[in-house]
């Protein structure tokens, strides 16, 4: 989205499989939806390889990707279309921290965007009030950044040789507990799930670790540094090396996520 820096496409899907998982588990807890068709967002909808998920789910929907980056959209269009069982796909531009529902909404999913708004809670309102009764805002957002890979690039940024350069590009942990979105979305009258989940990735190839993070974490401090960024890499590589050793089968990669499952309350 627009709080966000550019997106390398390519990069961001070499580790697709490992970051659809969270979407699918999400999915998995959102029930019936209120109305047929039924209208469903996807706000942050990246490549639209996620957002093609919900057709499958929902055939007859009427479904729209929202993206602000220019790259991501024109990946997406591959999956844009309309099928014989009447639901569609299509993809547009929006900013996450200023896009409000311009009607009614019975799904609204948000799939590891909004770590990216700042203070994204405060939307809250205006999207849930867009749900029919029984409509649902559900999304997942990143839980790791106490983990080494986010600590590590904090760490990095704060030294000597760089925070001249990158103080104030990484924020500090931009995510509420589920807890505190539990309380938030009951408060706007919806019935809440939340949990949390470590994931538990096995990475293969020479450094993954890095490579998943120059795909998310890292591109602000890339865009950043740009023709030095290349000498920050390799001090950030060696940390990672230390705080995530290869082992015999791969890299083990723990990642927490944070889920939200929101229904409009009936009544």
């Amino acid at each position: 989205m627009t709080t966000s820096p550019s997106w390398d496409v390519a990069q961001y899907l070499r580790h697709a499989d490992h970051r659809t998982r969270p979407f699918t588990d999400l999915l998995a807890r959102i029930g019936e939806l209120p109305t047929s068709p039924a209208r469903i967002v996807d706000l942050g909808c990246g490549a639209g390889n996620v957002t093609a998920l919900l057709a499958g789910r929902w055939p007859t929907a009427r479904i729209t990707g929202l993206d602000s980056s220019p790259e991501m959209l024109r990946a997406a269009e591959a999956h844009a279309g309309a099928w014989p069982s009447g639901g569609s796909l299509d993809f547009a531009y929006a900013d996450a921290a200023r896009w409000t529902p311009d009607g009614q909404v019975d799904l609204l999913v948000s799939n590891a965007v909004l770590q990216w708004v700042p203070g994204h809670s405060a939307r809250f309102a205006d999207w849930t009030g867009a749900l029919p009764p029984g409509g649902y805002f559900a999304f997942q957002v990143p839980g790791n950044f106490a983990a080494p890979s986010h600590a590590l690039m904090r760490r990095l940024c704060a030294s000597p040789r760089w925070r001249g350069r990158l103080d104030g590009v990484l924020r500090e942990d931009p995510v509420r507990t589920p807890g505190e979105y539990l309380a938030e979305l009951t408060a706007l009258g919806c019935e809440v799930d939340a949990w949390e989940t470590t994931y538990a990735h096995l990475l293969h190839g020479q450094d993954p670790v890095l490579d998943w993070v120059k795909g998310t974490g890292l591109r602000p401090v890339l865009e950043e540094l740009g023709e030095e960024a290349g000498e920050f890499t390799a001090e950030y590589r060696e940390l990672l090396r230390e705080a995530y050793p290869a082992g015999p089968h791969g890299t083990v990669f723990p990642f927490r996520r944070i889920f939200v499952v929101a229904r409009k309350a009936r009544g």
